[in-house]
């Protein structure tokens, strides 16, 4: 990896779904399950799932920004995830499974506000967007059998039920933008 590469850090729900869409991109060099936003020092998986860390399922995306820009990873990941549930994607339930954006600069801060503004005013969706935009702290890699869950998975049923539909959708609406295979 080159120097000029940044991170970007997302929760949108179950980090197995983020961490498959994101892996996808052309620029994108490296996707890492994990945990940040709570107050426990090096969260189990298990403490995580129970709500009592404080912690949000999310990746953190290394990317080299001459490829793919923030403002696009912003954009996936709005396109992939319903913004405007709190605490909640599909049948995920708790602040574990909040939507947030976990910024690493003011650059990406401001970027993260202006779009979700931009999503608001032009009312892309029914309800009001609630994704939590935070500083990043210390992100905690999740365990070893986290990483990697959907292409190391593809025929289980969730990832047939959950991930699939995603995957498909970057296919229909980014495929200029997907790493070729």
């Amino acid at each position: 990896m080159e120097n000029n590469n940044e991170i970007a850090v997302f929760a949108a729900g179950c980090f197995w779904c983020t961490e498959a869409v994101f892996q996808r991109f052309d620029g994108v060099h490296k996707v890492v399950s994990g945990y940040t936003g709570g107050h426990i020092k090096n969260p189990a998986y298990r403490e995580v799932c129970m709500g009592v860390t404080g912690h949000a399922e999310g990746i953190e995306v290394t990317f080299d920004p001459s490829v793919v820009s923030y403002a696009t990873l912003l954009e996936v990941f709005f396109a992939t995830h319903d913004p405007t549930t709190l605490n909640q994607q599909a049948n995920d339930r708790g602040t574990q499974y909040r939507s947030a954006v976990f910024y690493t600069s003011e650059m990406q801060k401001n970027q993260a506000l202006d779009f979700i503004n931009q999503l608001s005013d032009a009312l892309v969706f029914e309800n009001d967007i609630v994704t939590e935009v935070s500083p990043l702290g210390v992100f905690y890699y999740a365990g070893i059998d986290h990483h990697e869950y959907y292409n190391n998975n593809k025929s289980a049923p969730y990832c047939q039920f959950l991930i699939v539909p995603k995957i498909d959708k970057i296919k229909k609406y980014y495929s200029e933008k997907l790493k070729q295979a």
